[in-house]
């Protein structure tokens, strides 16, 4: 405890703040300009072309984002049973686009990409339905984790007052979730499965360095017992864990950056959408369990004194 290098617990307001302004600015953000949702979310219109030679993805997009017709997404692929080449259009709306809308992109794209050869496959709409149960499930299965974490946080660090440590390490994901979700507002990234993905890959990642943290409170209380005020023993704690935490982070960071980059170069958007929110969500995840679990924790701990050395 005599050898720690920083004072976690003396500017807590100020870590506190910080994402409480990011916060207020994204939830500002989603209000006045929107958060753009993916077709299987909204619902909308899908179009499958065949094509020939090689078309550029991006190219695509560009075209059919300047008709303006909502949030649109392009994807490659192949047919099935068949040898021909695809590209997928779909635009995400609540109401789906007319015949006659339909028909002008074609002529559009077909005009705009005529060395491709682009022949319209398929056209359908599609409900939000199955992306609005598919996201009930995915939010069903975040309450209940955080249900076993509050109970699994609570009886392992009972001798540190468990309860108070779940709600706090809960606290301290729901930070997590809100960077991610602030990653997709301000970089317009469509809310997506990709999303949920990153959510529950977050959860499961960040929790890990907070029960560290809270691993170390409970050995230290073992080993200096009421000699150390609360405060002392969580600082303590978490510069004795920062080394770990901080390394742990980085190395896995500095891999998903890396398929972010990989995948900007070779222009697959798919993959950007869902490794670069995970790489914020990797940093967020870092900073909520030095800055935020442990000094909420004991902001808390001293406005609430145990009932024992309070008697």
């Amino acid at each position: 405890m005599e050898n720690n290098k920083f004072d976690f617990l003396k500017n807590k307001k100020i870590f506190f703040i910080i994402p409480i302004v990011i916060a207020i600015i994204t939830i500002a953000t989603a209000f006045i300009i929107g958060v753009p949702v993916d077709i299987e979310f909204k619902g909308g219109t899908m179009l499958t072309y065949s094509y020939t030679g090689s078309i550029d993805v991006n190219a695509v997009k560009a075209k059919v984002e300047s008709m303006n017709l909502g949030t649109v997404g392009v994807t490659t692929g192949s047919a099935f049973g068949s040898d021909l080449e695809t590209v997928q259009v779909s635009f995400a709306s609540d109401e789906g686009l007319t015949a006659e809308v339909q028909a002008n992109v074609t002529n559009d794209l077909q005009t705009e990409f005529a060395s491709n050869s682009l022949t319209l496959v398929n056209s359908q709409d599609v409900k939000p339905s199955a992306g609005f149960s598919f996201f009930l499930k995915c939010f069903v299965a975040v309450m209940f984790s955080f249900l076993l974490l509050i109970i699994y946080i609570a009886v392992r660090f009972k001798n540190i007052g468990g309860w108070s440590a779940g709600a706090f390490a809960l606290v301290a994901l729901a930070n997590d979730v809100f960077m991610v979700f602030a990653t997709f507002v301000f970089m317009r990234l469509p809310i997506d499965a990709n999303f949920m993905a990153v959510i529950l890959t977050i959860l499961g990642y960040s929790i890990n360095n907070t029960i560290v943290l809270y691993d170390r409170v409970r050995e230290n209380r073992k080993l200096y017992g009421k000699k150390l005020t609360i405060d002392e023993l969580v600082n303590g704690s978490i510069n004795q864990s920062l080394s770990r935490s901080i390394k742990t982070t980085v190395t896995t960071a500095v891999a998903v950056l890396s398929m972010c980059v990989v995948a900007l170069i070779c222009g697959v958007e798919s993959i950007v959408s869902f490794v670069f929110p995970m790489f914020v969500g990797l940093i967020a995840g870092c900073y909520s369990s030095i800055f935020i679990a442990g000094p909420a924790w004991t902001v808390w701990k001293n406005a609430h004194p145990d009932k024992k050395k309070a008697a």
